[in-house]
């Protein structure tokens, strides 16, 4: 009767390993779909993660090109007053030309220029000298560049409205 026993015994704990090597084959099985939902909604994520970055990459390379641009811009007009030599272009410059040499230099880096706005003024104020008041663009005197650009997000999650992108600087004219 030991024996019989310990065969039925040892037929149970084969079959309980069966029963537990089936079941986990058909977890397994059953398992399949729901990786790939996993997945799926992973790779969701991931990629709103991605183009995020990049959009900010691209507000952070707008907002880089504008504070250039006003430091251009005013060494631009400090070298172009009204005792600049001939051999430059814009000699005595009102402000128009420095809008076109900005523009000229955002071409062909993806930004909208429609949305690029330069700003030339001279302020007169207690630093500088009395002929400025007068004469505007003559050495000594200040000049002043604002540029501003109003930046738009192309990933829909992020914000819709346009972000106003300022930067201004001023230097004293030489020429």
């Amino acid at each position: 009767m030991k024996r019989n026993s310990q065969a039925g015994q040892a037929l149970v704990i084969a079959a309980a390993r069966h029963v537990r090597v089936t079941r986990q084959y058909s977890l397994r099985k059953s398992e399949r779909g729901s990786t790939l939902i996993e997945f799926g909604l992973v790779v969701i994520v991931l990629f709103m993660l991605i183009f995020g970055i990049i959009d900010f990459a691209r507000a952070l390379f707008a907002y880089h090109f504008v504070a250039n641009a006003a430091r251009e811009g005013t060494r631009y007009e400090s070298v172009r007053g009204t005792a600049c030599s001939s051999p430059m272009t814009y000699c005595n410059d009102d402000g128009s030309a420095v809008q076109t040499y900005l523009q000229n230099e955002a071409t062909g880096i993806g930004l909208n220029l429609s949305q690029l706005t330069v700003n030339t003024t001279w302020p007169t104020g207690s630093y500088s000298p009395a002929a400025c008041a007068t004469i505007q663009n003559s050495p000594g005197c200040t000049v002043q560049v604002a540029v501003s650009y109003n930046f738009r997000f192309v990933f829909p999650l992020l914000p819709a409205s346009p972000l106003n992108m300022s930067s201004t600087s001023q230097a004293v004219i030489t020429q």
